[in-house]
């Protein structure tokens, strides 16, 4: 087995995603104007990623099948059964749904309840796919916003007197708390949550321009974006009460099992346990499962950590996360500049930008490669031009 495998990514074409950057990432014409959401770089079935092996493209998740060994290592293949991490390019055009990810032992239980159910596996209305959690870590490519978590307890009653039309739940909070507020905006029927939304709705109509660092530019997008048939998405309740999160270019953030999310605008590196269960909760025309959301969902306020990344080497920082399912580093190499390989297990690399040749091998903007468990290798960057790396390995 050769140490550097070539890989080609999968695209996923969810309507929410962009039309220019993935494209022009993978050097191709986007001529029939469909949505690149996301590229995976990894094993999982939904989208394997293909891998140049033995004189061929094959799909990563079969060659694992048949030499995952002396690609991932004895004991990773002990420890994990698989390739356990997922690295994605994520360019978000348009608000996605709000979203809380199982942690270990729900997945399972949740998996083996609808393999019982008999609920095939790609059925709309499925909440587990696999049987494994999905905690992820995201870095900004470009200015990035998102919801991260229940926003502290002061101001989400502010909201409710100060969002035209919300004064009428303020009771329910003041007496039940937050756990039964949020429960009870899921759990209304949609009659009441139009009644609700409307009067904001009427405001933000005639509220001229609006900045992104206010919820209300974000209700606005959601008003435009996800009525239908007249009808108003609760998801926007949540833009209100879930943190408004800002990250520059570089900077990151950790998605633990249980904390509800929203990817709102921009392009990141995404690189998450090796799974696609997700419960929704909104802002999505996609299946919601109200009371599988409320249970798994950590009902308390959150006080978002960015990361910035804490330096390894001199061309090296990481992306700290506390779960052993993967490491998330990003490298920078000056033009002409090398560096050595880092990592004892499997690698997936993605370049972001520049050049890089590996042995023998040169991999531009765009192309990614796995590095197989064991490989000493040097990256050097071609000279003329500096080139930023991102990786995932977990050991």
């Amino acid at each position: 087995m050769q140490a550097i495998l070539p890989l080609r990514g999968f695209v996923q074409h969810y309507e929410w995603g962009g039309y220019h950057l993935i494209p022009d990432l993978l050097g191709i014409e986007n001529t029939k104007a469909l949505p690149y959401a996301e590229l995976w770089l990894g094993a999982h079935p939904k989208g394997p990623a293909r891998v140049w092996a033995d004189g061929q493209w094959t799909q990563l998740d079969q060659l694992l099948s048949q030499e995952a060994e002396p690609i991932l290592g004895a004991a990773l293949v002990q420890r994990f059964g698989g390739l356990p991490y997922l690295l994605k390019v994520l360019d978000v055009r348009k608000m996605l749904s709000i979203q809380v990810h199982p942690n270990l032992s729900q997945a399972k239980e949740g998996f083996e309840r609808e393999e019982q159910a008999g609920i095939p596996a790609d059925a709309p209305h499925r909440n587990y796919r696999d049987r494994n959690h999905k905690p992820e870590s995201m870095v900004a490519l470009t200015d990035f916003w998102l919801l991260h978590g229940f926003r502290p307890l002061a101001e989400i009653a502010n909201s409710l007197d100060e969002v035209p039309g919300w004064q009428a739940l303020k009771p329910l909070y003041q007496q039940a708390g937050l756990p039964a507020l949020y429960a009870h905006i899921m759990r209304a029927p949609q009659q009441e949550i139009d009644e609700l939304l409307q009067p904001l709705y009427l405001y933000l109509l005639d509220a001229g321009e609006l900045q992104r660092q206010s919820p209300h530019y974000w209700a606005k997008q959601a008003f435009l974006d996800y009525t239908s048939e007249g009808h108003f998405d609760r998801g926007i309740f949540s833009i209100y009460w879930f943190n408004l999160v800002y990250l520059a270019p570089g900077q990151g953030i950790f998605q633990a099992a249980g904390v509800p999310h929203a990817y709102l605008e921009g392009a990141n590196m995404e690189l998450m346990a090796n799974s696609d269960n997700v419960l929704r909760g909104g802002l999505t025309p996609k299946y919601i499962d109200t009371e599988e959301l409320l249970d798994k969902m950590h009902l308390a306020p959150v006080n978002p950590l960015i990361l910035l990344g804490e330096a390894e080497t001199a061309s090296r920082v990481r992306y700290p996360a506390p779960i052993d399912d993967y490491i998330f580093d990003r490298i920078r190499l000056a033009p002409g500049e090398q560096a050595n390989s880092a990592y004892t297990g499997p690698a997936v690399y993605f370049v972001g930008s520049g050049t890089v040749a590996v042995g023998d091998q040169t991999f531009g903007r765009g192309a990614s490669f796995l590095a197989v468990a064991g490989a000493e290798f040097v990256l050097q960057a071609q000279a003329g031009a500096p080139a930023e790396l991102y990786c995932a390995s977990c050991s």
